[in-house]
């Protein structure tokens, strides 16, 4: 293959990440928490031997965007939303995870748990534990909860070191390797939930763009194609 094809075929991978990335972010639209992607394309350029460089495309680098996302009123319990920069501090079987999806609810034995069953964390990284036979539940701006009027405990509000550097796992879940500090502009509202900060409008206009671009470039493809076909065709015949 020449280096046009190259080119082109490098193009139309980043392209169709990018269109998994956007179908992704359609999809999660209504998911609480859930942090709009995109994808950074970086330009790879290689001197050739006797001829000009050779320049191609790659679209393989993931962004998130941490704008914050509509706070909505549900009147949950045990519905919380983080006002400000912050994440809820969840425990999972493979480590801490960061989390803005704040549905929780308190599983059999009393622990506050999110909707995969994982425990929710306090500030010291240790469960939080729900009384099961409290009459009301009450948490103040920093996460510190009560029931029936006594402390049980502070819910784990963090920052992570790196936000950039974050991996998103489970789709609301992220692990921050480079570890993560207690949140200090942060609010903990009660009987509400953070929606997705995707705009739906913006993803489809977008699709749009990345579906005419790769027709664009597979027609070019097949151009090149056909060109290189009626070359070889010619040197053949004569």
């Amino acid at each position: 293959m020449d280096n046009t094809g190259y080119t082109i075929i490098t193009r139309q991978s980043g392209l169709s990440r990018e269109m998994q990335v956007i179908a992704n972010n359609i999809a999660n639209s209504a998911t609480t928490g859930f942090r709009q992607e995109g994808i950074i394309f970086s330009e790879y350029v290689q001197g050739v031997e006797n001829g000009p460089s050779l320049s191609m495309g790659q679209g393989n680098v993931r962004e998130t965007s941490f704008l914050q996302g509509a706070l909505t009123p549900s009147g949950g319990t045990f519905d919380f939303a983080i006002e400000g920069d912050g994440y809820f501090l969840i425990e999972t079987p493979l480590g801490e995870r960061l989390t803005r999806s704040g549905a929780f609810s308190p599983n059999a034995a009393g622990d506050l748990v999110t909707y995969d069953g994982f425990r929710v964390l306090d500030a010291g990284g240790a469960p939080v534990f729900v009384p099961p036979g409290a009459r009301s539940i009450s948490v103040s701006n920093d996460g510190t909860l009560s029931a029936d009027g006594t402390l049980i405990g502070q819910l784990g509000v963090v920052s992570p070191n790196a936000p950039n550097d974050m991996v998103r796992e489970d789709g609301v879940m992220f692990r921050a390797d480079a570890g993560f500090e207690p949140a200090v502009d942060a609010r903990v509202l009660q009987g509400f939930v953070e929606g997705s900060n995707v705009q739906p409008l913006t993803q489809l206009a977008r699709m749009i763009e990345v579906q005419r671009a790769y027709e664009m470039g597979q027609n070019f493809l097949e151009s090149e194609d056909e060109r290189v076909r009626q070359a070889i065709e010619s040197l053949t015949k004569s």
